[in-house]
Parts: C-alpha cells; sequence; structure tokens
C-alpha cells in the first residue's frame, strides 16, 4: 500500500479504533524492545512485535535533509509477515497514517482518564504532530477552547490560527503557566530534553498525556508532577527506559490497557490528576496496517459492486 493510498484511507475513526485493539493486545502479544538507528543527522527506529495473527516491523525514519529536497523529514513503513510461514504479506507506507496513530493513543488515554466533562485543551508544542493531536483529543472530549504554547510566539500565534480553520474550535496562543493552570487536558508534543512547565502549575483534575520522549534524555513533564499524580502509560518496562517516565525512578505504573480491560482503576475522583505517557509501540502499527488492508478491501469490494 502507497503512501498516498494509506493517507486516503485513514482517519481519527479508524486509527481510535486500531489503538483501542493495540492496548488490549498488550495483554497477550508481544511487543519486543526498540532498535534505535541513525547514520549522522539521520535517525531511524525498528519497532516490531506479535498478537494473534499480526506479526511484523514498523521502521519509522527522520531524515532532516529531504527538506531540500522537498519531501518530507519522516516516513514510516510497516512490514507485515504471514503467521504461517514468516513470508511476505504486505508493505504499508504510512507516514501520514503514522500521525494519527500517535495522536490516537494519547486520544484514548484522555477518553479513558480525563473527566468527562473536560472542555479546555492545552497543546504544548506547534510542530507536524499537535494538530493532530488536537482533532484526536477532540473527537472524545467536547473541547470548547484550544490553548497553544510555543517557544516561538509567531509560531504559536500560525498555530492556533491554523486549528481554528481546520476544527472550527476557538484557539489562542497563551504563555505556559496560565495555559496549563486553566487546561482540563494537556497533551505535550514536543522533542524537548527538559521540563516544560512547573508541576505546581497543573491543577487537581487535569489530565496530562505526553508523546515526545522516545529515546534516552528526552523529557516533557516535571519529575515533581509524579508525586501528585496517577501514572499510565503503554508499556511500563520501555516507558521507563526511553520514554518520560525515565525520569519516574520508583514510581508506580500502570498500563493503559490494563485501565481498559477493567483490570486496574483509573481515574477515582475528579481531583485526581492522571498522567499517560506514550512512548509507541509495534502493535499499534501492526493494528493500523491491517485495519488500513481490511479498510482497502472493503472500499475496493463496494466500488466492484456498483
Amino acid at each position: 500500500m502507497t503512501e498516498a493510498e494509506s493517507a486516503g484511507l485513514i482517519d481519527e475513526e479508524l486509527a481510535l479504533t486500531a489503538a483501542r485493539e493495540a492496548f488490549l493486545a498488550t495483554r497477550t502479544g508481544t511487543a519486543f524492545p526498540v532498535v534505535l538507528g541513525h547514520t549522522g543527522a539521520n535517525r531511524f527506529t525498528v519497532k516490531s512485535g506479535t498478537a494473534g495473527d499480526l506479526v511484523g516491523v514498523k521502521i519509522g525514519s527522520y531524515w532532516p535533509g529531504n527538506d531540500e529536497a522537498g519531501i518530507p523529514r519522516h516516513s514510516s513503513a510497516i512490514v507485515l509477515l504471514d503467521p504461517g510461514t514468516g513470508r511476505l504479506a504486505a508493505v504499508v507506507e504510512a507516514a501520514a497514517a503514522n500521525a494519527y496513530r500517535t495522536a490516537a493513543a494519547d486520544a484514548l488515554a484522555v477518553d479513558t482518564l480525563a473527566r468527562p466533562d473536560a472542555r479546555t485543551l492545552t497543546v504544548v508544542g506547534t510542530g507536524h504532530q499537535a494538530l493532530y493531536e488536537v482533532r484526536a483529543v477532540a473527537r472524545v472530549r467536547p473541547v470548547r477552547r484550544v490553548l497553544v504554547v510555543g517557544r516561538r510566539s509567531d509560531a504559536a500565534h500560525a498555530f492556533a490560527k491554523d486549528v481554528t480553520a481546520q476544527t472550527g474550535l476557538p484557539a489562542e496562543p497563551a504563555d505556559a503557566r496560565t495555559a496549563i493552570a486553566e487546561a482540563d487536558v494537556v497533551v505535550t508534543a514536543t522533542t524537548a530534553t527538559q521540563p516544560l512547565f512547573d508541576a505546581d502549575w497543573v491543577t487537581p483534575g487535569t489530565h496530562v498525556s505526553a508523546m515526545g520522549a522516545d529515546r534516552v534524555g528526552k523529557q516533557e513533564l516535571p519529575p515533581a508532577l509524579y508525586g501528585r499524580s496517577l501514572l499510565f502509560c503503554d508499556l511500563p518496562e520501555q516507558s521507563r527506559a526511553v520514554g518520560e517516565f525515565q525520569h519516574a525512578t520508583g514510581a508506580v505504573l500502570t498500563p493503559l490497557a490494563a485501565v481498559l480491560a477493567g483490570a486496574a482503576e483509573g481515574r477515582r475522583s475528579i481531583e485526581d490528576i492522571t498522567v499517560f505517557d506514550s512512548s509507541g509501540f509495534a502493535l499499534q502499527d501492526l493494528t493500523l496496517a491491517a485495519a488500513l488492508l481490511r479498510r482497502r478491501a472493503a472500499v475496493a469490494g463496494q466500488e466492484a459492486h456498483r
């Protein structure tokens, strides 16, 4: 499946359904250790896993020099293997779909952990991923206002305009302290290597979804926040190794899948602060690729009957 095909088939609903399937699959499936590679300034990640009939890998790459060639810096390819023979079953190019997939995990956490009446969303970051995060969260909560925090004022203003233009939601730039204090939901979507705000700015009842930390040394959240919060993640071992919770020594982490399956508590009161770390895992990519292939087959079947 080409990049153009997958980009034409993906939407928030498919991504969220695939994300839920992937998280629940972690209870019986396996996500293997992440392989991080680089060549000069170019970086790539290999994530692999297996769950039921799904076996395969996702290769994500970041080639900053692609800007000069007028092509995206990020790419993503998902390789599915035949579970019976190990032979190649499918290759799905999914750079655009990967952005939906990443946002869907954070939205799934919001849907599971945030207060039902959450209306103010603060997004920290104005890059490529941030708009996908806003759209995904707005599908699972009655968002009425979006506050934007960016390193540069001009980028924050431009991004706020994009949010309103593409979602219809009122959006405005704000300083970090105000945006965090007034938020019902905070989503961080950055490449930061140090905390983006102070723990004391987070008010009781807030949910925080952090997706930026995926390598040793990355960090978006203040460690002081952990002692005030209930902590959730996709894969505890991976989150401690390369995710946000590499900075949460000794903290108790609850897999989001356990909450989804009814095996663990999520939010216990409207005053709880809940924090979710999304470090990303292969089963998200495998379920996404399978869902895209099923949708393509369904579309082809509909066209054949016309």
